[in-house]
């Protein structure tokens, strides 16, 4: 056996080997690359499932109650009356005289009453206040939510505006999966005027609280799937260095702020208490790496 022949023969289980090794790289990497392509595939399907299956809510303008009392006067007036008149004459006359006689009679009674009442009268006005919610909405689409527009309130009976199972059975919500029902709970207007302690300055603010009760009503089973109260507060304030100065404050302002400021704090509640079993469906993809 020459040396070129035993050469061969011990090279030959090398280079086999690195054959072998080679092929078991290109299993692995090819395995590799199979996996990365399933999981951008699952994560794009995820993706693309949650998109269709996001929940559609309608955010109804904010309900109120207001109680209304009221001062009235009335007055009632009735009357009665009757009158009897008679009159009589004669006239005779002759050859030496005449004579004429008259008499004339006339009764009269009546009787007249007068009712006079006053006091306060107290009724409750409903209906829906056509402010305040586009920022509600515009946090709700910022967060991802899709929404449709509902009815609004337009009826004359009032005692159904919070009937909510009603409104969603004759289609004021049409579309929906969730309706957010919003109540007026408590408005506070205030102005002050205060003086500054050490100087002729004073200082004006306006300022307005809202106070709105939400409930997130599922529009197929009824179940309430989130519950909450949310607070809406905007000020504006000016300095003036005289007392009896006459300042505009800005009014607009004061309620924009209120309509951010709810609008964030719905969108944040929300978030916190509601999921929809629609978007909670989580996709495994388990992969067997073979390895040798």
């Amino acid at each position: 056996m020459n040396t070129h022949t035993l050469f061969l023969r011990t090279l030959r289980p090398v280079a086999i080997a690195v054959v072998a090794m080679l092929a078991c790289q290109q299993m692995a990497l090819a395995a590799q690359l199979t996996t990365v392509k399933k999981s951008i595939v699952v994560g794009k399907s995820t993706s693309e499932h949650q998109a269709m299956t996001q929940p559609k809510i309608a955010v109804t303008d904010l309900s109120y109650d207001e109680v209304i009392k009221e001062h009235f006067e009335s007055y009632e007036y009735s009357g009665k009356h009757n009158s009897n008149s008679s009159s009589r004459s004669s006239n005779k006359d002759s050859d030496d005289s005449s004579s004429d006689s008259s008499s004339d009679h006339h009764r009269a009674s009546g009787e007249e009453s007068v009712k006079y009442e006053s006091g306060y009268q107290t009724t409750i006005d409903r209906g829906e206040l056509r402010k305040f919610t586009a920022d509600v909405k515009g946090e709700l689409l910022k967060s991802g939510y899709k929404l449709v527009q509902g009815k609004p309130w337009t009826q004359k009976e009032t005692e159904k505006l919070y009937d909510i199972i009603e409104r969603i059975k004759q289609g004021d919500f049409a579309g929906a999966d969730y309706v957010l029902f919003g109540s007026i709970n408590n408005v506070n207007f205030s102005r002050n005027d205060t003086p500054i302690q050490g100087s002729n300055a004073f200082s004006h603010m306006l300022s307005l609280n809202l106070m709105v009760e939400f409930s997130l009503i599922n529009t197929r089973t009824y179940e309430i799937k989130a519950a909450f109260s949310a607070m809406g507060e905007g000020s504006d304030m000016k300095m003036s260095n005289a007392p009896g100065t006459s300042l505009s404050l800005n009014r607009s302002k004061v309620m924009q702020d209120v309509s951010r400021s709810l609008g964030s704090v719905v969108a944040q509640e929300v978030q916190a208490q509601f999921s929809d079993s629609s978007s909670e469906t989580v996709v495994e993809e388990k992969e067997t790496v073979l390895s040798q």
